[in-house]
């Protein structure tokens, strides 16, 4: 069964860093689109930023360009969510997802058909 494995996150203080990796189970994730979305207590899921297969090609929700950087390294068959500034709002489970069907990153989350089960990160004011 394929598999999305978050990790890297934690605890951490108003104006400090985090970052999040994404390992898949399978190396075919390398040819595709990866996000990232978070959800925070009684709130809907929102779009935090993509990234297309190549990399070259990233796009991010407006309140999170700036502070936040998705990469990956298909060598390494890992994304990454670094979270810099990071804020007292930005406390939510983050979850990783793939997209294999689309070839340009999208906030849309019905484009994305694999999930990670999520990592939580809570920023402390």
């Amino acid at each position: 069964q394929v598999q999305l494995v978050e990790s890297g996150g934690g605890l951490v203080q108003a104006g400090g860093s985090l970052r999040l990796s994404c390992a898949p189970s399978e190396r075919t994730f390398s040819r595709y689109v990866m996000g990232w979305f978070r959800q925070a207590p009684g709130k809907e899921r929102e779009f935090v930023a993509a990234i297309s297969w190549i990399g070259r090609v990233t796009y991010y929700a407006g309140s999170m360009k700036g502070r936040f950087t998705i990469s990956r390294d298909n060598a390494k068959n890992t994304v990454y969510l670094q979270m810099n500034s990071l804020k007292p709002e930005d406390t939510a489970v983050y979850y990783c997802a793939a997209d294999r069907r689309n070839s340009d990153p999208s906030g849309r989350d019905t484009n994305y058909d694999y999930w990670g089960q999520g990592t939580q990160v809570t920023v402390s004011s």
